[in-house]
């Protein structure tokens, strides 16, 4: 039996899979098995699969059902000690799995192992604004305000943990896998790797991108959640609310969209007004107003020319 399962669900990325499977195939730990789940691809994914030889490959093939059902056969196929999900377009940095494992394997109350990202574009070039997490430990009380993990392709988790909080809830077609991060939150303790392992890959085929239904299905686990809370954390939940709005005006900026970023900024405070003083909301404001008018060609130039001054950083501006 191999220590780590990875889940790598796919549909129509024949564009990025290579690539992604690459760094899986790279990494300095060995022992795993790798199951992807075809999606239902209608591209030449199925073509492109049917030509690997690798062993610890498993090809399970679906008609389309969404990555929630992908993930869940995944689950029900892993013989792992461990579980790592990968999206199709993503990238793993080489030490990925063997820091990971190493966390698990040294505390058996950790569930999940978070770690930093970066952002990178469609062409795998470097994105610079991310968000930096810290929140380790006992997360509930924080993840359920927003989520801490930037990214589907970062948890390694134990395979015995589903048995506990069940798997991904089919009914959610986007954020489901937040929604699966605070069940888990509620049980276990969480790591975190204070390192980019993974790059996240921004474009605007991502189901992520889909605003207005990665918005409500943000919603819906708010509701979720917040209808088993207990009565004294219900004052959390327009605070979740007004950070699922400010979220989403963040990818608004990346469309250069402003007058909608405006209007979600202005909804998040609705909700959660304290969130006026918040850095994250104060640099959305300053950035959108900035690209607004200066307008990109101008902000970019600027952003280089400060840039020379500035000491290398995880997090961008």
């Amino acid at each position: 039996m191999p220590t780590v399962t990875v889940i790598i669900p796919t549909y129509n990325t024949i564009t990025y899979l290579p690539k992604t499977l690459e760094s899986v195939l790279n990494q300095t730990f060995t022992d795993f098995e790798i199951i992807i789940i075809d999606d239902g691809s209608t591209d030449t994914t199925a073509k492109w699969l049917g030509n690997l030889v690798e062993p610890r490959i498993k090809i399970v093939v679906q008609t389309n059902q969404g990555v929630a059902v992908a993930r869940n056969k995944g689950i029900a196929l892993a013989s792992g000690k461990y579980i790592a999900f990968l999206d199709s377009d993503d990238l793993w940095e080489p030490t990925k799995l063997e820091k990971q494992v190493q966390c698990l394997d040294a505390d058996p109350a950790v569930g999940l192992v978070n770690t930093w990202i970066k952002n990178i574009d469609e062409q795998g070039n470097d994105l610079v604004v991310v968000r930096v997490p810290e929140a380790e430990g006992n997360v509930w009380n924080q993840i359920i305000e927003e989520n801490l993990i930037l990214c589907g392709s970062v948890p390694m988790i134990r395979r015995s943990s589903f048995e506990e909080v069940g798997v991904f809830d089919c009914n959610l077609l986007s954020a489901e896998d937040w929604d699966m991060w605070i069940r888990l939150a509620a049980k276990y303790s969480f790591a975190l790797i204070k390192e980019p392992l993974v790059s996240y890959r921004q474009h605007l085929k991502s189901k992520s991108n889909n605003l207005e239904k990665h918005l409500s299905h943000r919603l819906k686990v708010i509701d979720k959640t917040f209808l088993a809370a207990p009565p004294q954390m219900q004052h959390l939940k327009n605070r979740a609310v007004g950070r699922a709005y400010l979220a989403i005006a963040w990818k608004l900026l990346l469309q250069k969209d402003y007058k909608a970023v405006n209007t979600h900024r202005q909804k998040a405070l609705t909700y959660s007004p304290e969130l006026r003083k918040s850095d994250n909301y104060k640099r959305l404001t300053l950035l959108s107003w900035a690209k607004q008018w200066l307008g990109e060609e101008s902000y970019a130039r600027l952003r280089s020319l400060i840039g020379k001054f500035k000491k290398p950083s995880v997090i961008g501006s």
